[in-house]
């Protein structure tokens, strides 16, 4: 039950700062979803930088990575979101949109998993 918790907190934490960071990134005139983009990679690097440091020589407790990777970063970076809007972006047309945060999305996303990881050890 306590873990329940832990994540039940960090993800609530997680959830209200994507929130946050798509009401004041997703105003973009060019259709790309800045916002969620930012939560995505910035979330990714952030699980790398964690987990890498659970790694680590037990740098962090089971309970701090529940909170941290599972729980903060389940609730801010958000597959559910990013997949709307690539369809709302196939919807309209705009297929250069669609591509560029696609394509960017996961080869930055990646990049920044491995980047915090690295950085972790």
């Amino acid at each position: 039950m306590k873990q329940l918790l832990i994540v039940f907190i960090g993800g609530g934490f997680g959830s209200v700062l994507r929130f946050l960071v798509g009401k004041w990134l997703n105003n973009s005139g060019d259709g790309i979803p800045y916002g969620t983009f930012a939560a995505n990679i910035v979330g990714s690097f952030l699980i790398g930088i964690i987990l890498g440091l659970a790694a680590k020589n037990n740098s962090l407790s089971e309970n701090q990575t529940l909170l941290l990777a599972t729980g903060f970063c389940g609730g801010f970076t958000t597959f559910s979101t990013f997949a709307y809007e690539n369809h709302v972006l196939l919807k309209s047309g705009d297929f250069t949109s669609f591509a560029i945060y696609t394509i960017a999305s996961f080869i930055i996303g990646f990049l920044a998993v491995f980047l915090g990881m690295y950085l972790a050890r």
